[in-house]
């Protein structure tokens, strides 16, 4: 069956940060034969003086194949490997939830969008996961990292929102490939541009200083921007951080 691990609150400004406590809950399952584990998704939340956060208020979430056997002892790890590794002065949470057992996943999503935008409470993500079945726990501080680890949880599941960690492992700045290669190299399932339109595999686009991908409709899609090139170059460019930001 498929799992949604997330994740929040575990970092301060000088820790490793809470992406790569992810990918070693990754390492560890895979490890243990637990799983197997698909790419880790960033989901930005709600930045507001009344939200109490120790880096940039997002959260990660992953998902992983395994057997039911299996689920009591991932959260029993992942729960012990917050206590033990979530940076001093946090507020750790972890949420797992099981998409296919959902009566009612939309309201899952829903709650992950409201917190893109308002400032939710614990009470609200207990008395939710209470609701839908899903587990979700506090390991430290305040604990109001729950808040985060289910709203990530419902935006992965939405399909429709987060960065996947980590740039894409293809060319370096500034060259220049087709969408036929991103494709083949990277596990990028389609590639558009931010107005939505899909490019072609035959056509070029020139790679920037960080290459990443977003989760949109489910797949996994490379967005890209106009050069402006008038003078026979690349029509499409990969987006700047900047670009990314809204994702």
């Amino acid at each position: 069956m498929r799992v949604l691990v997330c994740i929040d609150d575990t970092d301060n400004l000088e820790s490793i940060g809470t992406g790569k406590l992810a990918h070693k809950i990754i390492g560890s399952i895979e490890e243990r034969g637990w799983g197997r584990c698909d790419a880790i998704t960033r989901h930005q939340l709600y930045v507001h003086s009344d939200i109490p956060y120790t880096s940039h208020n997002s959260s990660m979430c992953f998902g992983v194949e395994l057997v039911e056997s299996q689920l009591e002892g991932l959260i029993n790890y992942a729960s012990d490997f917050l206590i033990r590794e979530s940076a001093e002065g946090s507020d750790p949470g972890l949420c797992v939830t099981i998409p296919g057992r959902l009566s009612k996943p939309d309201l899952l999503v829903e709650f992950g969008m409201r917190a893109k935008g308002t400032v939710l409470t614990k009470e609200e993500a207990y008395r939710l996961a209470g609701q839908l079945g899903v587990h979700l726990s506090e390991h430290g501080g305040t604990g109001g990292g729950v808040i985060g680890a289910l709203a990530g949880a419902g935006l992965r599941l939405s399909g429709n929102d987060g960065r996947f960690r980590g740039r894409l492992k293809i060319g370096n700045i500034n060259d220049v490939v087709t969408v036929s290669d991103i494709k083949s190299q990277t596990g990028v399932h389609i590639v558009k541009s931010l107005s939505g339109h899909r490019l072609e595999d035959h056509a070029s686009v020139q790679l920037g200083e960080k290459v990443k991908a977003v989760l949109m409709g489910g797949k996994t899609v490379l967005l890209v921007s106009p050069t402006g090139s008038n003078n026979g170059g690349p029509r499409w460019q990969t987006c700047t951080k900047e670009q990314l930001k809204k994702f």
